[in-house]
């Protein structure tokens, strides 16, 4: 498969994953894909880090590193890889834009290679995974990030090639930062071992790790509230 093969079948891709005859599943997406939706998770997340380091300075490197990796994954993509490659997103393709089913009108900026969503989330759903240690905690964040991918692709402002390249700058992003981490934070070490079934390898109390994904789950709840009220509006 050469290279214009490779991009009909993105595009061809695209178009089966983007849209619906769904007024529900508009409205469902519209409020996933929003920012704003998921202010609570992060808060929580941070609680979770307040909660569990015992000093200043390990929390403020924590949150330096979280701030890192959307700065590395998301806003240097934005400035830079955007509009150098300049690939259109699929609502301003040139070739599909027109069959492209659009949601309230959004279409996104010109440029979509490649997804800043995708990038941004998964950064932050692996450092997080390799900082905290926790199987439900990741299996959580992951798919939390794999959700806000889908719905960049049912709005159709990303092709599943924008998302797959995000996903892998994302999670390159992720593991380094939390490389670097961990390289800084033995300074910090207390050298405790955790070993208790109530606390992660890392020393995260489940509880906390619980109230992170609780969130979650609330969010979620509230986003298909917002679904149903669509439908009605």
């Amino acid at each position: 498969m050469d290279f214009a093969q490779l991009i009909e079948f993105d595009r061809q891709l695209l178009l089966t994953l983007n849209g619906s005859s769904s007024l529900f599943l508009d409205g469902l997406v519209m409020t996933l894909t929003t920012a704003y939706t998921w202010v609570p998770l992060y808060c929580a997340l941070f609680y979770m880090v307040l909660k569990n380091n015992g000093n200043a300075q390990k929390i403020i490197l924590i949150v330096v590193c979280a701030a890192l990796c959307v700065f590395i994954a998301g806003s240097l993509n934005d400035m830079v890889v955007k509009p150098l490659v300049a690939r259109w997103r699929p609502t301003h393709d040139e070739v599909i834009g027109t069959a492209v089913d659009v949601v309230n009108g959004y279409r996104g900026g010109r440029f979509g290679f490649f997804s800043a969503h995708a990038s941004n989330t998964f950064s932050i759903a692996i450092f997080f995974t390799l900082l905290v240690r926790s199987r439900a905690l990741s299996i959580a964040l992951i798919l939390w990030s794999l959700i806000n991918c889908w719905t960049r692709m049912y709005l159709g402002v990303h092709f599943p090639g924008d998302i797959l390249c995000g996903l892998l700058w994302g999670g390159t992003v992720g593991t380094a930062v939390w490389f670097v981490h961990s390289r800084i934070s033995k300074r910090f070490s207390t050298g405790r071992n955790f070993i208790s079934s109530q606390y992660t390898q890392t020393g995260y109390a489940l509880n906390d790790v619980d109230v992170v994904i609780t969130v979650l789950v609330l969010t979620l709840i509230y986003a298909i509230f917002r679904a149903c009220l669509y439908i009605y509006v």
